[in-house]
């Protein structure tokens, strides 16, 4: 949106600034001339806020303030939903200082005193900052005018919006569903439950639900309602796939033995081996290892149903944990199974970390990204590093970025583990048809990253934008992945985990942020009332971990999936603000009770609108799909386990252009619409040859029509001349002689036999016939008359001169060898005696 131009502009360049203290041998920041910088009226309209979101108010806003990321000033804004930056300069909003309030990690306020080598040290005035931290790779810091309270203001601004008192506070209650309406994700966790079982011709519906008869089964599955009401597991689903063979009674009975009750159930199982992929939490085997449960050992033996040749099929139990930590885990009543006691099983560790080592390692990659960014934090080294000798040079490149090259961040590391954790399970139910139990400690963290890819794996309905919503709702929302304490977002209570907040002093060796690294030593800073720090350690990155898998394999598989990268950065941008309801709470119950399926709108059918408004050829849509090419399950090679940086989520802030530069998926997206231009072109251009080929029937069988009724007339015509021809020579013979016109007059003139009385008619166009005695000739004039159809002059003739017609138009003559040619009359009137002596050949009436 364009706000109106302010005559105040900033009279310094911070780059520019810089540069001149640089060249000087002083230090950058008391170069730069904030004193000058003139007071800025609030230019910005509220009433014309066309940018703002529905049911989004600004809450308070700071003018003049600085992003000193891109050296650019504006108007800093926070609304009950986001915090907004207008700059001064394009009047649009800036995408890079626009942020969620609830992606926002933590923010400090920071003052820092200039070192100068003027002796006016004690009259520099401070620069009070105020730094942003994002969930989502950025890290922002605002300049706020000097001897000004506006840094106060949105400070405090941050404090009220950012960490609501309840849950019911966040902009997603307020917002509404709108036109994003949610349906029940209950029934839509039936359907893909019916999927898996080939049930698919029993349509979900709440009223199932309600009365309970969604129990349906297969030869080896069934749908159990032990938990309808969540009594048995808080944290798993209303509804739960186990085996056929095992009743409700020994599933509430074997959840005991399993942390926090979440026994061994089934997520997804091969419509034709048999083989699943099961998920539980560790088992309650004890300190000593020894602690055992029948139903449980029955239960995961019901796992492996029977070969086709008659023989059990083997079970993997993999364990996500490293192996100390799992032995470590005994130590507070958990463990890890031994398969000495689970029938024709083997345990594997698969060495993946906890959640805080994810947490710290994202926190490195953050850093690191920043400090090797072109938009950094820091503006002063940002400038610097332009053509700079530091690794990167500003230029990440996500190829580049290799597993050994982000310094100790560790982030790749992870992916490659989870990476590899999810093939080898998928190979062993593609390859071996063998089923695998999942779990970690509390089977909804590592065990979700690592079933949920998994079924990606091997399940290509799960690659398409339906598929890969189901397998989110079912193994993240529907089995309890706690997004409110792993997010950062306000639980049921409203005193549960706030929006939480990194220390860096652990994983940086310094707590202050990027704009006061020592680096230069030009500088000295202090550090000022931290937002209120929640040292919950309950925050991690893990979803947003996963995701980056995703991206892994959907750069390894590029036909393989329906949707696109930039897809993947929407959904997490979506997930991670919390303006819609679909990843609030953190399991499933709690969001029934909090009603948040009806009060908030959905994720998914925001996504599918904004797919809907430009068709296939929108952003999301992968241009190199070919589900036929990638129909099977998906077996990456351990070489091609080699993650690199996810350009279009962790470059897009620090390196803009290296995120946008290269991407074969816009040109080939370019293509793509050129394309379907094309195509609709050849379209219209198709239907336009159809429309003019129709019409060229039509005409062609007028045509043919045509000429059928000219052949007709042409037939008639010389049918009717040759009754003319023959009426003619009868006359003839009789010694008359006969004269017809061009114009239609027929004139008969009796010369030659004087017996015959001598007469002359003339009909005239009123139908009268004149009679005029005193010729000696019979002369008969015929006009056609308007309404003429077409009837010859003879055959007038025939009807106004033959003594033998009958009033209705008969012949009272029908014998006579004047008889009726083409239902014409042939007389004459004349003397009867003469005209019973006559003698008429019917030679004459026949053709020649």
């Amino acid at each position: 949106m364009d706000v109106p131009k302010h005559r105040a502009t900033r009279t310094t360049s911070l780059r520019d600034a810089s540069d001149s203290s640089k060249m000087e041998g002083t230090g950058s920041w008391d170069a730069i001339e904030w004193t000058k910088i003139e007071p800025i009226s609030r230019f910005v309209s509220h009433a014309n806020l066309d940018f703002l979101l529905e049911s989004e108010q600004v809450v308070a806003e700071g003018h003049g303030v600085v992003l000193v990321n891109i050296d650019d000033a504006g108007t800093l804004m926070v609304t009950n939903f986001r915090l907004i930056f207008l700059s001064e300069g394009t009047r649009k909003v800036i995408a890079l200082g626009t942020i969620p309030l609830a992606t926002i990690e933590k923010y400090n306020k920071i003052v820092v005193k200039v070192q100068s080598n003027t002796r006016y040290v004690d009259k520099t005035p401070t620069q009070r900052l105020l730094q942003v931290i994002g969930k989502d790779m950025r890290i922002l810091v605002f300049s706020f005018r000097p001897r000004t309270k506006q840094r106060r203001v949105v400070f405090d601004a941050l404090v009220r919006c950012t960490k609501p008192s309840r849950l019911w506070d966040l902009y997603a209650f307020a917002a509404g569903p709108s036109r994003f309406q949610n349906t029940s994700p209950l029934v839509r966790l039936l359907d893909e439950y019916f999927r898996l079982l080939c049930l698919g011709s029993y349509p979900a519906s709440i009223n199932i639900i309600e009365n309970g008869s969604f129990t349906l089964s297969n030869d080896l599955w069934r749908i159990s309602s032990v938990n309808c009401n969540y009594t048995m597991c808080q944290s798993y689903p209303f509804a739960l796939v186990v085996p056929k063979i095992i009743s409700d009674d020994e599933v509430l009975q074997a959840s005991s033995f399993r942390a926090r009750c979440r026994l061994p159930v089934v997520s997804w199982c091969h419509p034709l081996t048999g083989a699943v992929v099961a998920r539980s939490s560790q088992p309650l085997v004890g300190l000593m290892m020894n602690m055992r449960s029948n139903l449980d050992e029955k239960l995961v033996a019901a796992l492996c149903s029977k070969l086709d040749n008659g023989s059990r099929r083997k079970l993997y139990i993999a364990d996500a944990r490293p192996r100390k930590n799992a032995l470590a885990n005994g130590a507070m009543g958990g463990g890890s199974e031994s398969s000495s006691n689970y029938f024709q099983s083997e345990v594997v560790f698969l060495g993946i970390d906890n959640i805080h080592a994810m947490r710290e390692s994202f926190v490195r990659l953050r850093e690191y990204m920043d400090t090797h960014g072109t938009a950094s934090s820091d503006g002063m080294s940002s400038f610097l590093r332009q053509g700079g000798s530091t690794w990167g040079g500003g230029n990440l490149s996500s190829m580049s970025a290799s597993v050994s090259t982000l310094g100790d961040s560790g982030w790749l590391l992870h992916v490659q583990s989870v990476l590899a954790g999810a093939s080898w399970i998928a190979a062993r139910v593609a390859m071996e048809h063998a089923s695998v139990l999942v779990h970690c400690s509390d089977g909804w963290d590592r065990t979700s990253q690592l079933v949920s890819l998994a079924n990606l794996l091997l399940d290509p309905y799960y690659r398409t934008f339906t598929g890969f919503q189901a397998l989110v709702e079912k193994d993240w929302l529907a089995f309890g992945h706690p997004f409110s304490d792993r997010v950062g977002m306000p639980s049921v209570s409203g005193t549960g985990n706030m929006p939480f907040e990194l220390s860096r002093q652990s994983s940086a060796g310094s707590f202050p942020a990027s704009p006061m690294r020592q680096s230069s030593g030009t500088f000295s800073s202090q550090t000022q009332a931290s937002s209120h720090s929640n040292n919950s350690n309950n925050y991690s990155p893990i979803f947003l971990q996963w995701v980056d898998c995703v991206s892994q394999l959907l750069r390894m598989y590029p036909f393989a999936f329906e949707f696109s990268a930039a897809f993947l950065v929407d959904f997490v941008d979506c997930m991670i603000s919390c303006r819609f309801g679909n990843f609030l709470c953190n399991s499933e119950k709690e969001r029934k009770l909090c009603n948040v399926f009806e009060a908030c709108g959905c994720l998914w059918v925001y996504l599918a609108d904004l797919r809907t408004s430009e068709g296939g050829s929108h952003v999301h849509y992968n241009p190199f799909y070919d589900p036929l090419k990638h129909n099977g399950p998906l077996q990456p090679p351990a070489a091609a386990l080699a993650p690199t940086l996810w350009p279009q989520f962790h470059l897009r802030w620090a390196c803009p252009e290296e995120a946008r530069s290269g991407e074969i998926e816009a040109q080939c997206r370019k293509l793509v619409m050129k394309y379907s231009e094309m195509q609709k072109a050849k379209e219209m251009a198709e239907r336009k040859a159809k429309e003019v080929t129709n019409s060229m029937e039509s005409l062609n069988a007028e045509l043919r029509r045509e000429k059928q009724l000219n052949s007709s007339a042409m037939n008639m015509a010389k049918s009717v001349s040759k009754e003319n021809m023959a009426i003619k020579r009868a006359i003839q013979s009789m010694g008359c002689k006969v004269h017809v016109s061009t114009s239609g007059e027929c004139t008969v003139d009796i010369e030659s036999n004087p017996d015959i009385l001598c007469c002359s008619y003339k009909k005239e166009s009123n139908g009268n016939v004149r009679d005029d005695k005193n010729d000696q000739s019979v002369s008969v004039l015929v006009t056609a008359d308007d309404d003429d159809d077409g009837k010859n002059a003879i055959g007038r003739v025939c009807e106004s001169l033959c003594p033998f017609g009958s009033g209705d138009g008969g012949c009272r003559w029908p014998n006579g060898s004047c008889a009726q040619f083409g239902s014409q009359y042939v007389g004459l009137k004349a003397n009867f005696d003469a005209f019973d002596q006559m003698s008429i050949n019917d030679s004459y009436f026949k053709s020649e």
